[in-house]
């Protein structure tokens, strides 16, 4: 019930690798496999599973999930829902991509605002000199003291090599990234910095396999996807409302 919420209330707010097919046999991988490299050629499938609908297989690729019948002859996309129980069976397991892609990262690769507490933590792909983001980043202490952490990954929307992309790799080569990060979003000119190593291409790649198209992007720790800036007391009772429904 509270997850069936959780998903109304941020529609209102915001409007190759290894396969594993369950109780089906090599032949119809094949034929899925087939199908898919015929839909794009050299495109893998991480997962095949069986859906909720009978002799139709749900492939996953990176976040993206696509249905294939099990005799390769037909492939949709978009939102299979369950009507029964007003579940959005593809935004489900969306999420669970998310959420295992976000855990995957150590906190060393991003830049982390934490209370001395903290109740809820929040990845965050973040651009330095988009307005909302630097909105967010003002707010930082409202967020904190409700026991909200936040995680920057760096997500410059103007791409590779350009000034804003310049700006996230000195960020994260300062010797104060947090400092840095402040200075920069309250638009301070910061120390051109170059390091090996950095992970800000890393993070775009990971912000595009995830679905960012904008930033602010939220990921929950459940891997719930929330685009856009949201102030710190309605983020509180999202959260509050996502760790009530796995409970």
């Amino acid at each position: 019930m509270y997850k069936q919420f959780l998903s109304c209330l941020l529609s209102f707010l915001f409007i190759v690798g290894s396969t594993t097919l369950l109780a089906a046999d090599t032949g119809k991988i094949k034929k899925i496999n087939n199908a898919l490299n015929k839909f794009s050629p050299g495109l893998s499938a991480d997962a095949i599973t069986e859906s909720a609908v009978s002799g139709i297989y749900e492939v996953e690729v990176g976040t993206e999930i696509m249905y294939i019948s099990g005799d390769g002859k037909y492939m949709f996309q978009g939102d299979l829902v369950d009507l029964d129980q007003m579940i959005n069976l593809t935004e489900t397991r969306r999420e669970k991509s998310r959420a295992k892609l976000i855990a995957n990262l150590k906190e060393e690769e991003m830049i982390v605002f934490a209370p001395e507490k903290t109740k809820h933590t929040v990845t965050i792909f973040t651009d330095i000199d988009c307005g909302y983001c630097r909105k967010l980043h003002r707010e930082m202490d409202d967020y904190n003291k409700l026991g909200i952490a936040i995680r920057y990954l760096a997500y410059p929307r103007s791409g590779v090599g350009t000034e804003s992309y310049l700006k996230s790799v000195s960020v994260w080569c300062a010797d104060d990234r947090r400092s840095a990060m402040t200075a920069a979003k309250t638009g301070e000119k910061i120390e051109t910095n170059n390091c090996e190593n950095n992970p800000v291409k890393k993070h775009m790649e990971l912000g595009g396999k995830i679905g960012v198209r904008g930033t602010p992007s939220m990921v929950l720790a459940d891997g719930t996807f929330i685009p856009g800036y949201v102030p710190a007391e309605r983020l509180y009772k999202v959260l509050e409302m996502s760790a009530a429904a796995v409970k």
